[in-house]
């Protein structure tokens, strides 16, 4: 009779070895299509900050924001070249992204020092959630090595960018609210009524998430003024200024959400753009990053209206997700127009290849 192993007294194998046979392993395998994806990611978001930063550098005049500055493009560059070598290693076609083509060091300066801190800090919590994303979709280690360490660079960026705007009163809290007496648990069903029935006061959860959304648009309102005057493109020029609207228009309806319940809105950085109009990146550099932002935003908004459970902050979020949805593909357009818009990589159309070969 056949004997069945007993698993329960088996020899544990060691992990060690175990280990290096996987490494082993693992480094002969080829990127699957969650990695090539937020690689990719990774190579285009930092050759437009790289860009943007190298300008932001020649024209800032505080040493503290320099300095941030400094360790951000550092920072930036080292992730660029390591997705490079990626797909080099790979052998997986190289994105083009952007240039010192895109970018004119000699252009005057557009933005304020504080606009810089405050765009540091915005790219820094960017690059947070996206490699927060990217990290569990990953399977081979040397890739799971470069998101965790492209993670703890972010997090490092995002910290030092917030100490000196603190030191300098430049950072924008969230509001402060009393503290509980006690806990307490939902009772009745008009605790989700926004629209009718007495509505209740904000949670914490919806605080931050409205809070957020106007500090959001009030940093893209201020970029999107930026890029209108600078813009080459009347097209382009046309998408700035209704970016502007749009923004100007969400920071209205969140605005007066927080001030029915008598809490403070966030400050604006209006005034943090000059009147300079000699374009320091190109409209298709413009148009990318702007792109990206719409992308970033709309997965904001679905998260605050995931988060929240009264049903007209709900629905509030919902409809304005779809408004940035619509601008975002309007942004496509523009960018398919002009040839500007880089394929993301995809897999083979195998119709299309087998009819090429009969013809």
């Amino acid at each position: 009779m056949e004997t069945v192993n007993d698993f329960s007294t088996e020899k544990p194998r060691d992990n060690l070895t175990n280990a290096s046979f996987f490494n082993e392993q693992d480094q002969n395998t080829s990127l699957n299509s969650a990695e090539i994806a937020n690689i990719w990611s990774s190579f285009m978001i930092s050759s437009i900050q790289s860009c943007i930063i190298k300008y932001l550098q020649k024209t800032v005049e505080d040493q503290e924001t320099l300095g941030i500055l400094n360790y951000a493009l550092e920072t930036v560059q080292k992730h660029h070249h390591r997705a490079m070598k990626f797909f080099q290693d790979d052998r997986h076609p190289v994105p083009q992204g952007f240039t010192d083509n895109d970018v004119n060091l000699n252009a005057p300066r557009l933005f304020s020092d504080l606009f810089i801190l405050c765009y540091i800090e915005k790219l820094a919590e960017i690059r947070i959630n996206g490699y927060s994303t990217a990290l569990p979709m990953t399977a081979r280690k040397d890739v799971l090595d470069f998101f965790n360490e492209c993670l703890a660079s972010s997090a490092e960026l995002y910290n030092k960018v917030t100490r000196v705007m603190l030191s300098k009163g430049f950072f924008i809290r969230s509001p402060y609210i009393e503290t509980p007496g006690k806990i307490d648990f939902v009772k009745k069903q008009n605790y989700l009524a926004g629209f009718f029935g007495n509505r209740r006061h904000l949670n914490v959860i919806e605080i931050s998430h409205i809070f957020n959304s106007i500090k959001v648009n009030t940093f893209r309102k201020a970029l999107f003024i930026g890029f209108s005057q600078v813009a080459d493109s009347k097209k382009v020029r046309e998408y700035m200024l209704r970016g502007k609207e749009i923004s100007t228009k969400h920071i209205k309806i969140f605005g007066s959400i927080m001030i029915k319940n008598d809490l403070p809105i966030s400050m604006s950085w209006d005034l943090g753009v000059t009147d300079s109009t000699i374009p320091p990146f190109s409209d298709k550099l413009m148009m990318q990053h702007i792109r990206a932002m719409n992308v970033v935003e709309m997965a904001y908004y679905g998260k605050a209206f995931s988060s929240s459970t009264r049903n007209d902050l709900a629905v509030n979020f919902s409809r304005l997700m779809l408004e940035i949805g619509k601008y975002a593909e309007d942004s496509l357009n523009i960018l398919i127009d002009n040839g500007w818009l880089e394929e993301i990589p995809q897999i083979i159309d195998r119709d299309a290849l087998a009819k090429s070969i009969h013809h």
